[in-house]
């Protein structure tokens, strides 16, 4: 049974829904894991399996979430309990609700501790503190930031509260207000940044570097590092896209929003990589330096360059904006769910979901100090966070939703919903829905947990 509108509100336009799904897709994941993975993996050959991962993979899993998000037209946990209930099936779907709220919650934890790193090196680019940095100096001042939890709750605390301000607001006051202003904000910022690359960076060395596809250096394990970056860059399995589908207008078309927000997001993490390597290669640095790529290799760079202090501030004023935007859409499917079922204001249950988060992101701050050496399996406190949410919940949560729309619903409920006419189209969709997605998400499960 099809529903109108969410009680929470709905999107002004189609512009504005690609807009703010594209903005929970945009994060630190694009700006900054996708940069590194792939100069770990060789760059052009790795570039091109990804793409094909995000057709195949990434874009019919976002069209089915979607189409969830806007039959229920509430909560994730709701919508999955509804949804379950229509279609005559067990009340037990309901609990792939709760699993996208807990990962995303989770998450939310940990992004905004790894955000006000993002806060606190805008201050320090600003300041000048990149200039003349070597590896050592780049090196310890990352370290003397992470190894300082007073600072680091701090930053914690200051990103916590600008997320909950957004959401608090509500759906046209709060939520699209912001994605109208910092989505365009942060394009802006990035072809900035691009065009600084080409100007004082080795622009065409960093293209060929993406684009020019090595074979020899892909491997098994890279296809599967693609998949999982495919799935996991569109913000999918957490409740967000379904939650951003529920505000959704019913006439819009969810296969044609959904390209255009799989094309953005594409296209954002592509043009981070243009930004990005064209100046580690004019500072004669590697590539592949993992994680470390945007906290240490890249105040290197911007600390030996030609208008580096100023463009330096911009880059990391650009990675605050992409985790601002994915947080907000993060924070809503909890907020929505204590609106919907324990009678909050907006402006209380935000402030309890911040609240909470901000608690449990106690422990990532720590973990990066005073309680890095107590580890779980080799682990600390963040590493078991992380590794629960992107190897073991989102890939189950992703999965289950494939499965739902691929198998328990019926066809006709789906066909309703998607509204696709031409036959070929639905039926390529479904396929890849009922068979490639889940197939390719239990590879990257079983390998993050690993089983192969």
């Amino acid at each position: 049974m099809r529903r109108d509108v969410s009680i929470h509100g709905q999107w002004s336009s189609k512009l504005v829904f690609v807009l703010a799904a594209t903005g929970s897709a945009v994060g630190l994941g694009n700006i900054w894991r996708f940069p590194y993975i792939v100069g770990e993996h060789g760059g052009g050959a790795f570039v091109l399996v990804y793409l094909g991962c995000i057709l195949l993979i990434g874009l019919p899993i976002m069209m089915a979430e979607i189409l969830l998000g806007r039959r229920g037209r509430q909560s994730p946990i709701n919508t999955m309990s509804t949804l379950a209930r229509e279609e005559g099936l067990s009340r037990s779907w309901g609990l792939l609700g709760w699993l996208g709220v807990v990962a995303g919650f989770i998450i939310l934890s940990y992004y905004s501790v790894i955000a006000g790193w993002a806060l606190s090196y805008v201050f320090r680019a600003g300041a000048g503190s990149f200039i003349g940095q070597d590896a050592g100096g780049a090196q310890a001042m990352f370290e003397g930031l992470v190894s300082d939890p007073e600072r680091l709750l701090a930053w914690h605390t200051i990103f916590m509260v600008m997320t909950m301000l957004v959401v608090a607001r509500g759906v046209r006051s709060g939520l699209e207000q912001a994605v109208r202003i910092l989505m365009p904000a942060l394009l802006l910022l990035l072809v900035l940044m691009v065009g600084y690359a080409m100007a004082e960076g080795h622009f065409m060395e960093g293209f060929r570097f993406m684009f020019q596809p090595d074979f020899g250096r892909l491997t098994g394990n890279s296809v599967l590092v693609a998949m999982g970056q495919a799935f996991f860059t569109l913000s999918l399995g957490m409740g967000a896209i379904m939650i951003y589908g529920s505000y959704l207008n019913s006439r819009a078309s969810i296969a044609k929003t959904s390209a255009t927000v799989v094309g953005a997001d594409t296209a954002v993490a592509i043009l981070a990589g243009l930004a990005i390597f064209p100046i580690v290669f004019a500072s004669g640095l590697e590539p592949g330096q993992g994680p470390g790529l945007i906290f240490i290799t890249l105040p290197i760079a911007f600390g030996q360059m030609p208008g580096g202090l100023l463009f330096g501030t911009v880059f990391f004023v650009l990675l605050i904006v992409a985790a601002w935007t994915s947080s907000i859409s993060i924070m809503e499917p909890a907020v929505a769910y204590l609106v919907e079922n324990r009678g909050l204001h907006r402006i209380g249950a935000a402030a309890v979901v911040a609240g909470v988060a901000w608690l449990l992101g106690i422990g990532t701050v720590l973990s990066f100090n005073h309680w890095s050496g107590y580890t779980l399996f080799d682990m600390t406190f963040f590493d078991v966070a992380d590794y629960l949410t992107s190897n073991i919940l989102l890939p189950l949560g992703g999965f289950l939703i494939a499965i739902f729309a691929g198998w328990r619903m019926t066809e006709r409920s789906v066909m309703e919903e998607l509204g696709i006419r031409q036959p070929l189209l639905f039926r390529t969709w479904y396929y890849l829905v009922r068979f490639v997605a889940p197939i390719g998400i239990l590879l990257v499960f079983l390998r993050a947990i690993g089983l192969i």
